[in-house]
C-alpha cells in the first residue's frame, strides 16, 4: 500500500502563496540572538527553517539578531555557526540585523512623518503603568500628541547622543485600548550607549526586536518568516509595521509550536546558574540540553533530525517525552556504531585449564547490522575480566549468568564453568576460577548443548584502562522550570546524572581514538569518546543505555 504524505500547515500556506503568485520563490531565515548557546529546542526551529526552504528549492539565510549589544558576543556567533553546520544544514548567506540598521532607522523616520510614531519621555515604569491590563485599557502618554516636526527633531537628537540612556524612547502610535497588549503603542527604539561588536560606536539608539524583525525580514527578501508560537500575539504588530512603512512585498509570519522536552532545562538564566555554580562542567557538559553538550554526549545529527521529523510541525504546544529523543539516537547508533567489549566494574577470571602462554585472536563482527564492514580481532587469554554483576554467589533460580557450578558462554569465545573463587579479608570476591571447554569455541559444541547465559569479557593482559562516565537526565522532575516545584530548581537535580567509573577495562582495538568516536559496548549501551581523553587513558561518555529504564525507575 502506498504511503500517503499529509502536508503540515506551513507547507499548505507556502504552496498556496506560490500558487496565488504572492511569492515566486521561497526564502526563509534562522534568526538567533548571539547571546548564548543553541539548545535542543533550536534544533526544531533550524530543521523547519532550513527544511522548508530546501523542500521548495529556496534559500535559508542565517541572520544573527544583534539588536542588543550588551548581551552579544562573537563567541556565541561562532558556536551558532558550528552547531548549524554540525546538524547538517547549509545557509545561503550569513547576515546580521545590524546590516539593516540604516533601513530600520529610516523606517522609523517614515512612521514619524506619517504621524505613526512619537518620542515619549515617560520612564519604563510609567510606560508599564500606562499600558493597562488585559481587562483594562491603557492611557495615552501625555507626549503622544507631539507634532511631527518635534518628533523628528527629538528622534534625531536621540540618535546624536544628546540624551541620557532611558531619558526618551520612540513609540509606535497604534491603539492604547487594543485587546492585544503588544499593540498599545509599543516601544520601537531606545537609547543605549553600548559598543556594538560590528558597528562599533556608530549608533546610540537601537531598535527593539519587534520593530527590527519585520523590517529585516522584508528588506532581506524573506518570504515566510517562521517563528515559534509565542510570537503569535506579536504578528499583528509585525504586519502593522510592514503595512505602515509601506513595503510592496512584505514578508509573511507563520507560527509553529516550540519544542518542549520533559526533564530538560533550556532557560538561559537557569542554565547559566548551573554553569556558574559548578553544577555542570560548562555549556558543553553532556548533561546540558545545548547542541554542543549533546554533541559531546554522543548524539548524532541524524538522530536529532530524525527526532524533529518524528514530532512534526504542530500549531499547539505540547510536551515531548525525552525517551523519544533517546529512541532516535538508539536507532541511528544501532545501525552505524561499531561494536566493542568493555567491562566497567572488572572482576578477574582465571581459566585454570587454559594454556598459560596461549593468546588467541577471536573474530567478532564490527557491526551485525552492516556485515559488509567485516570483523575485528580481539585477544583471548588465560586471564580475563568480566562484569562484577555477571557473577553471583547465591544466585536465584532465574539468574542465568555465572555462579558456582554453572556454565555460561563468553561472547564469541568459549563455554566456561565456575569452579571456585578468592575473597579478601572483608569477604569481597576478588577472583573467580573457571574451566573452559576447548570444543566450544564460537558457541558450538560436539554434543550440541546450549546455555542460557552469554556474557562479555576482555583479556586481562591486553585490556586498556579507561574512564567511563555514565550520564543520565540532569533533573528528576518532568518540568524543572515549573515555578510550582518545591524550592530552588537545583533541588530537583538527579543525583545520579553522572557516575564516574575510573578503572574500567576496554578491548585493545580501542586505541588511537579521536573525540566523538562512537561505539556500542556490548550489553552496556552506546558510548562516545570524550575530549578529555589522553593517549594513555581514553574517556568514554555513555550516550544512551540499550533500553529505556527511566520510566521503570520513576514509577
Amino acid at each position: 500500500m502506498e504511503e500517503v504524505y499529509i502536508k503540515n500547515f506551513i507547507e499548505d500556506a507556502i504552496e498556496k502563496d506560490l500558487k496565488d503568485g504572492v511569492y515566486s520563490e521561497v526564502q526563509t531565515r534562522f534568526p538567533p540572538e548571539p547571546n548564548g548557546y543553541l539548545h535542543v529546542g533550536h534544533a526544531k526551529a533550524i530543521s523547519i527553517d532550513f527544511g522548508m526552504a530546501a523542500k521548495y528549492g529556496g534559500v535559508c539565510n542565517l541572520r544573527l539578531d544583534d539588536t542588543n549589544p550588551t548581551k552579544e558576543d562573537v563567541e556565541y556567533v561562532d558556536s551558532i555557526m558550528e552547531d548549524i553546520k554540525w546538524l547538517g544544514f547549509k545557509w545561503g548567506k550569513v547576515l546580521y540585523a545590524s546590516d539593516y540598521f540604516d533601513d530600520i532607522y529610516e523606517a522609523a523616520v517614515t512612521l514619524i512623518k506619517k504621524g505613526k510614531a512619537y518620542v515619549d519621555d515617560l520612564s519604563a515604569d510609567e510606560i508599564r503603568a500606562y499600558r493597562g491590563t488585559l481587562k483594562t485599557p491603557g492611557k495615552n502618554s501625555p507626549y503622544r500628541d507631539r507634532s511631527v516636526e518635534e518628533n523628528l527633531d527629538l528622534f534625531k537628537r536621540m540618535a546624536d547622543g544628546e540624551f541620557e540612556d532611558g531619558a526618551k524612547v520612540l513609540r509606535a502610535k497604534i491603539d492604547m485600548a487594543s485587546g492585544n497588549l503588544n499593540m498599545r503603542d509599543p516601544v520601537i527604539y531606545r537609547i543605549l550607549r553600548a559598543h556594538h561588536h560590528r558597528t562599533g560606536d556608530k549608533w546610540v539608539v537601537y531598535p527593539m526586536y519587534d520593530f527590527a524583525h519585520p523590517i529585516s525580514d522584508t528588506v532581506e527578501g524573506v518570504t515566510h518568516s517562521l517563528c515559534t508560537l509565542e510570537f503569535e500575539d506579536h504578528r499583528p504588530l509585525y504586519e502593522w509595521v510592514l503595512r505602515e512603512v509601506g513595503y510592496e512585498k512584505p514578508s509573511r509570519q507563520i507560527e509553529f509550536a516550540r519544542m518542549n522536552l520533559n526533564y530538560t532545562l533550556t532557560s538561559k538564566r537557569r542554565c547559566l546558574k548551573l554553569v556558574k555554580n559548578g553544577i555542570v562542567s560548562g555549556w558543553d557538559d553532556p548533561r546540558m540540553s545545548t547542541i554542543c553538550g549533546m554533541r559531546r554526549r554522543g548524539y548524532t545529527p541524524a538522530a536529532i533530525r530524525d527526532f524533529c521529523d518524528r514530532i512534526g510541525v504542530a500549531k499547539a504546544n505540547s510536551v515531548i517525552d525525552f525517551s523519544l529523543l533517546e529512541a532516535c539516537l538508539r536507532d541511528d547508533l544501532n545501525k552505524n556504531a561499531p561494536r566493542a567489549m568493555a567491562v566497567l566494574r572488572p572482576l578477574k577470571v582465571i581459566i585454570d585449564n587454559y594454556p598459560d602462554d596461549l593468546v588467541e585472536e577471536i573474530e567478532v563482527e564490527i557491526n551485525p547490522e552492516k556485515p559488509e564492514l567485516g570483523k575485528r580481532k580481539v585477544e583471548f587469554s588465560k586471564e580475563i575480566y568480566i562484569e562484577q554483576d555477571d557473577f553471583m554467589l547465591d544466585a536465584p533460580k532465574k539468574y542465568f549468568r555465572l555462579t558456582l557450578g554453572r556454565e555460561v558462554r563468553l561472547k564469541s569465545a568459549y563455554y566456561i564453568t565456575c569452579t571456585g573463587y578468592e575473597a579478601d579479608d572483608d569477604g569481597n570476591i576478588t577472583t573467580l576460577h573457571c574451566t573452559y571447554d576447548p570444543e566450544s569455541r564460537g558457541g558450538d559444541t560436539p554434543d550440541g548443548r546450549k546455555v542460557k547465559g552469554t556474557i562479555h569479557w576482555v583479556s586481562a593482559a591486553h585490556a586498556i584502562d579507561a574512564e567511563v562516565r555514565l550520564y543520565d537526565r540532569l533533573f528528576n522532575v518532568e518540568n524543572p522550570s515549573d515555578e510550582s516545584n518545591v524550592g530552588d530548581f537545583t533541588e530537583n537535580l538527579n543525583p545520579e546524572s553522572m557516575v564516574v567509573i575510573e578503572n574500567a577495562k576496554v578491548e585493545s582495538t580501542l586505541k588511537n581514538l579521536k573525540a566523538g568516536d562512537k561505539f556500542q559496548f556490548l550489553r552496556l549501551g552506546y558510548f562516545c569518546v570524550d575530549p578529555d581523553s589522553t593517549p594513555d587513558k581514553p574517556v568514554f561518555n555513555r550516550s544512551v543505555a540499550l533500553k529505556d529504564s527511566w520510566k521503570k525507575i520513576n514509577k
